[in-house]
């Protein structure tokens, strides 16, 4: 049986506290499942907003898209995580991450450890909080065999990036068989979530590829618009398309941005 759709929205910038919960209000109110914020320097601080959104809010569940693992420690972390779960009434979803971004290291005067480190330490992070949280969901996003593997085995839910595999004629249903693969007995108990990151919002039904294009920069825009993380066409072409990734893929949970929110609620109404 096709699980149910959820949807998700990222918020990456704080204007201010009434922006903030006015933000978190009408996310709620225009269907969206869970309210996400990333983890970079630069960007809100997740577990503050997160905070914050959930005092604003009484359904919408709350996120984040993703945590740097390599930028805590396990006991602290799961500090945080309960009082945030406390705190938001039990809405709590944590979304972790290896980390990439160097500069963002070197700015916190942290250590940038090869990624194979940074994913044992991942899977080293996500152990710790299933042990001392376990009532809260974990998702662990990215794309390479060894995260996934990681996600595979711990995860709740599977963040695909939606980005290519190298010589695969359906990039997205290998990077699932590779997590069915990995997962075992486990696997249909997980959730699969796709990152979107271009939709349209005007009457076109040609998105902006400026973000999909920052990590496939080598992609052309015909190899962009058939990628698994861009939608294209009418609200009805978005909804009949998200319908057949979850009947062919099994995907049911899907993350936009902000500024796709206002096209992407009508996508949710189409579904619901």
């Amino acid at each position: 049986m096709d699980k149910q759709f959820r949807f998700a929205v990222g918020v990456r910038a704080i204007r201010s506290a009434t922006v903030l919960t006015e933000t978190a209000r009408r996310m709620e109110g225009a269907g969206f499942d869970v309210l996400q914020v990333p983890d970079h320097l630069g960007a809100p601080a997740p577990f503050p907003a997160l905070v914050a959104a959930a005092a604003a809010t009484s359904t919408i569940r709350l996120g984040t898209y993703v945590l740097n693992a390599c930028f805590y420690k396990p006991a602290l972390l799961a500090r945080d995580i309960a009082d945030t779960d406390l705190l938001s009434g039990g809405r709590l979803e944590v979304g972790l991450g290896a980390g990439y971004v160097r500069a963002e290291f070197e700015a916190a005067e942290l250590p940038f450890p090869p990624a194979a480190r940074r994913i044992e330490y991942l899977e080293h992070v996500t152990t710790y909080l299933a042990t001392h949280q376990p009532g809260v969901p974990i998702l662990i996003a990215g794309n390479g065999d060894r995260l996934l593997t990681v996600a595979a085995r711990h995860a709740d839910i599977i963040g695909l990036t939606g980005a290519r595999a190298e010589g695969a004629a359906d990039p997205l249903a290998e990077r699932i068989d590779f997590v069915r693969a990995a997962a075992g007995d486990r696997f249909d108990a997980l959730e699969l979530n796709l990152a979107i990151t271009a939709v349209p919002t005007d009457g076109s039904g040609i998105p902006d590829l400026s973000l999909t294009r920052r990590f496939a920069p080598t992609l052309s825009d015909e190899e962009l618009l058939a990628t698994p993380a861009v939608l294209s066409g009418s609200t009805q072409d978005m909804a009949d398309t998200l319908r057949e990734y979850r009947r062919r893929y099994g995907v049911s949970y899907f993350a936009v941005q902000q500024d796709h929110a206002e096209s992407f609620a009508k996508v949710i109404a189409e579904l619901r």
